[in-house]
């Protein structure tokens, strides 16, 4: 028994979110598995989902954000035991996930595409064992500031503590892939070429903007961002 998790908090993301990738995990992960998600406000999520509350974390307003991703290494993690994944609501499955269990590696992440020259993974997919580092956790809640002062975001800070540890492994780059980056031609062919899905990826991380809805209309906010209708995500993304 594995188990994935995931996190909804506030009104960014509706039930639909999780309901989706409910159903995405479900048509790619064959292994036995509890799929878990921790919120605020459970209702809308279908059955099959097990909900559970935030875990606990103080957080000054100003510094919720991302950061509360790292609660998951709270010790014990509830009645969680061994193989945790964390996945990110808005992202879209289009292959296998068993082979995120079966790759080798205490704490495995994605080596974000922004700026590959630096150790900073993106904390769309990790995984972790339950329990096991909640060192990270400790440490940032009694040095936020501190913290905050020295990296940008929560995947900086877990990042650079897990290479600390000797720990830090990313995924194979061709398994999780960004839309923007990967997927979205540059301007200005991002006006008349289609979005297109690279060979090999298991999950497209939807960062910013589009979202998932968005990239199936070919709904943009901006020019340089312009995407055209995607079949490709109606496809996974349900």
């Amino acid at each position: 028994m594995v188990n994935v998790i995931c996190m909804k908090w506030g009104v960014k993301y509706g039930p639909e979110y999780v309901n989706t990738l409910r159903s995405m995990l479900s048509r790619h992960l064959r292994r036995p598995h509890r799929f878990i998600c921790y919120t605020d406000d459970g209702q809308g999520i279908v059955p099959g989902v097990e909900i559970k509350p935030l875990p606990a974390m103080n957080l000054p307003a100003d510094k919720e954000r991302g950061w509360r991703k790292l609660s998951t290494f709270q010790s014990p993690f509830g009645d969680l035991k061994g193989p945790v994944l964390f996945l990110d609501l808005d992202i879209c499955i289009t292959g296998s996930m068993d082979c995120f269990f079966d790759h080798p590696g205490e704490f495995c992440i994605i080596h974000d595409w922004a700026k590959p020259w630096r150790i900073t993974g993106n904390s769309s997919v990790y995984r972790f064992e339950a329990g096991a580092h909640p060192d990270i956790l400790d440490y940032f809640v009694k040095n936020i500031d501190r913290v905050k002062g020295e990296v940008r975001n929560e995947q900086e800070y877990l990042t650079r503590e897990m290479q600390r540890k000797g720990l830090l492994s990313y995924w194979p780059k061709e398994w999780c892939v960004s839309f923007k980056y990967s997927c979205l031609s540059s301007f200005p062919l991002n006006w008349v070429r289609t979005p297109q899905l690279p060979a090999g990826a298991k999950i497209v991380v939807f960062h910013g903007n589009p979202n998932p809805p968005e990239a199936i209309v070919g709904k943009s906010k901006n020019a340089y961002r312009h995407v055209r209708p995607t079949p490709w995500v109606a496809e996974h993304w349900r």
